[in-house]
């Protein structure tokens, strides 16, 4: 890295944001900041001279951190989240933050305060959607500007915008990456996660960023850390599972192609690929949208007009300030915070949200079943003939245009719903996943079990690489 090639793309960043709407706020001191490192020439620190966007629900104290919602808008945090303290300790360079679907709800890159995202693959007079909820991240990389960015996983909102775009989308097991300062949307699903433009440099930032954070209560011990570290082998040959619950024929033809393709070429450098069932997948979809909207209700509570954020202009003794002021969330999050509401009401929490949790385990242990590395957290038996990664397709068409999305929005709100089918169940479970680009806006999920990140990552190289042969 250099500090002339990091100084000429933040000159493009005008441009793009005005084509594509890439970040909700830029970092006017970037070229400074790039300068001081430049003067410093002692400090020969792993990621010196990189840009980085970062999505705007992970806090920044010098700049605003929104969750691209108005009842956040301005807001600045009192300090950094740790995976930000962390790159910036190494030498990154914040270009700015990315633009999202608010409070990551959303699956589009449409649904927030500051305007939709589109994707730089297209004309942006084509108006394509990006992906979300981590759109901005997601072009931000793929239009060039940045190294790497940082965003946020719950449901496939890495994964599925680094499809759309081209790009390499990694998102690590839950609990590897520090939490703390991350506006937390269901913190039983929420993972950080990396996109950049090759593997090795998500290699270099997911390293950096794999360490134990006291500060977050979700973040893995470093004793399973070492588990993981012991229980890890590079295998030559890997086994492979193709999951039949993954196969739709309603998909394109070109990523069935691709698919049977890239199964061919692994073959034939002597992989070993089996069909596998993971039969509680067909209800990952019903799980997400129970258990998620459930956690969202709680954690938005705390947006009420008093502590922090926007305020209506009310009288506090009329009783009148809380309901004006949480009608400024967007009608995405409004609709989610109802459907919370009803699943944790009475009746539906004892037939539906508690199932839900039940059907959760269920899910895991399929994926257990399956799978030959151990989940140490589940305690599950291990299946010594199980496989080592799996692939599917992550997303069920092409990226479409803004007006499309918005019109089979209107008709229902639930038909977007579906865009992530192939990506939920790998968030229930809290598996690391990766995107890899397979052609012209798609691409294929690459996965394995709790705590194996570093044999997937090795696994999506030699896949990359087949791909482009």
């Amino acid at each position: 890295m250099s500090i002339k090639t990091a100084l000429s793309r933040l000159q493009q960043i005008p441009e793009i944001q005005s084509r594509y709407n890439v970040f909700t706020y830029v970092n006017e001191r970037a070229s400074s900041q790039l300068e001081s490192i430049d003067k410093n020439t002692t400090a020969d620190k792993p990621l010196n001279y990189t840009l980085a966007a970062i999505k705007d629900n992970i806090a920044t104290k010098n700049m605003p951190s929104t969750c691209a919602s108005k009842i956040l808008d301005g807001y600045m945090s009192p300090f950094d989240a740790t995976v930000v303290s962390l790159l910036l300790e190494a030498g990154t360079v914040i270009a700015g933050k990315a633009n999202m679907d608010e409070f990551g709800m959303g699956s589009a890159g449409i649904h927030s305060h500051f305007g939709p995202t589109f994707n730089p693959l297209f004309d942006h007079k084509d108006r394509v959607i990006a992906g979300g909820s981590s759109s901005g991240s997601a072009a931000a990389v793929a239009s060039g500007v940045v190294d790497f960015a940082l965003g946020t996983d719950t449901g496939g909102s890495v994964r599925l915008p680094a499809s759309y775009t081209s790009t390499f989308g990694f998102k690590p097991s839950y609990g590897r990456l520090s939490r703390h300062g991350v506006i937390s949307y269901a913190q039983s699903l929420d993972t950080v996660g990396v996109f950049a433009n090759d593997l090795s440099m998500i290699d270099r930032v997911f390293s950096l960023l794999d360490k134990h954070d006291k500060k977050d209560p979700t973040s893995l011990s470093e004793e399973l850390r070492h588990k993981f570290t012991s229980l890890t082998t590079k295998r030559k040959t890997l086994r492979i599972g193709i999951p039949e619950e993954f196969s739709q024929e309603s998909v394109p033809a070109e990523f069935r192609a691709a698919m049977t393709a890239i199964i061919k070429r692994l073959m034939k450098k002597g992989h070993e690929v089996y069909p596998v069932s993971i039969p509680s997948v067909k209800n990952a979809l019903s799980i997400y949208y129970t258990l998620s909207p459930a956690e969202a209700v709680s954690n938005l509570s705390r947006y009420d007009g008093v502590r922090y954020g926007y305020r209506a202009e009310s009288d506090v003794e009329d009783g009148t300030l809380f309901t004006p002021t949480r009608s400024a969330f967007g009608p995405e999050v409004q609709n989610r915070i109802i459907l919370g509401n009803y699943n944790l009401c009475s009746e539906s929490f004892k037939n539906n949200y508690i199932k839900a949790q039940k059907l959760r385990v269920q899910l895991i242990n399929d994926f257990d079943r399956a799978f030959r590395f151990p989940n140490v957290l589940s305690g599950n038996s291990v299946n010594k003939d199980g496989v080592d990664i799996m692939l599917s397709l992550t997303s069920t068409s092409f990226p479409t245009t803004y007006d499309e999305v918005v019109s089979e929005e209107n008709k229902n709100p639930l038909n977007t719903y579906i865009n992530d089918i192939f990506t939920m169940p790998m968030s229930l479970c809290g598996l690391p996943t990766m995107t890899v680009p397979a052609g012209h806006a798609f691409g294929i999920q690459v996965f394995s079990q709790h705590g194996n990140d570093y044999e997937l990552l090795d696994a999506c190289s030699e896949i990359d690489a087949l791909v482009n042969s």
